[in-house]
């Protein structure tokens, strides 16, 4: 007989960080938009009006969050106390679970791979390659950013770091085109990610969504 047995998955640090990440992106999203495609301010005086460059004060922001945020969640992989999982990104590398789980989302088989660590193989490439877009993000923003700063500062000093960079890529018109790039690649997984989560706790009842607020899920047991 089976019982449904709940059991500590998500530590506070990763779920904090989850969500700071999750509101940070959103934010970066909207305001980046509104920067790429800004809208016409109707009525008032001209000298009074300076919306977007409010929005790039928002933008500018959320992203070096994103920038710390990145770091954070690299030294949780190494360091955390609760489960150092830095081999967790590399389930993906073990090809018979990564093979059973393609089988699993295609309908194939009923049966998804054993979940051994925090993340299943298909979860761990996703996670992997959205790290790594946050990297290339956040390394094209400080460029942009630090393309207006060219005094002193944090800024400036970035922008002087990076200039190799923006050479290589081929000057800022390339940068910019990455970087909104970059934006649409968070959109789609954005979309896929909410969805493979609903999709997850409605086939496997294990409490994938909720997880990410009490830090359990819940697995099936004999007794």
């Amino acid at each position: 007989m089976e019982n449904i047995v709940e059991k500590k998955h998500w530590s506070v640090a990763i779920r904090i960080h989850h969500w700071a990440m999750a509101i940070a992106i959103f934010v970066l999203i909207g305001t980046g938009f509104l920067i790429a495609e800004p809208c016409t301010i109707l009525g008032g005086e001209t000298s009074q009006k300076f919306f977007v460059g409010e929005v790039r004060f928002w933008h500018i922001l959320f992203g070096v969050l994103l920038a710390f945020l990145f770091l954070w969640r690299i030294y949780l992989a190494f360091f955390s106390q609760f489960k150092a999982d830095w081999k967790d990104f590399l389930a993906f590398t073990y090809i018979p679970y990564t093979i059973q789980q393609l089988k699993f989302y295609l309908l194939i088989d009923k049966n998804p791979p054993p979940h051994t660590g925090l993340y299943g193989p298909m979860q761990s490439l996703a996670y992997l390659g959205l790290l790594f877009m946050v990297f290339l993000i956040v390394i094209t923003g400080f460029i942009l950013m630090g393309a207006g700063y060219h005094a002193a500062g944090l800024t400036a000093i970035m922008a002087t770091i990076l200039k190799p960079v923006e050479n290589l890529l081929g000057g800022l018109a390339t940068v910019r085109t990455i970087h909104h790039i970059l934006t649409w690649g968070f959109v789609l997984f954005i979309v896929v990610h909410i969805y493979m989560a609903f999709w997850y706790d409605a086939v496997l009842k294990e409490g994938t969504l909720s997880s990410m607020v009490t830090g359990n899920m819940f697995q099936k047991g004999k007794h």
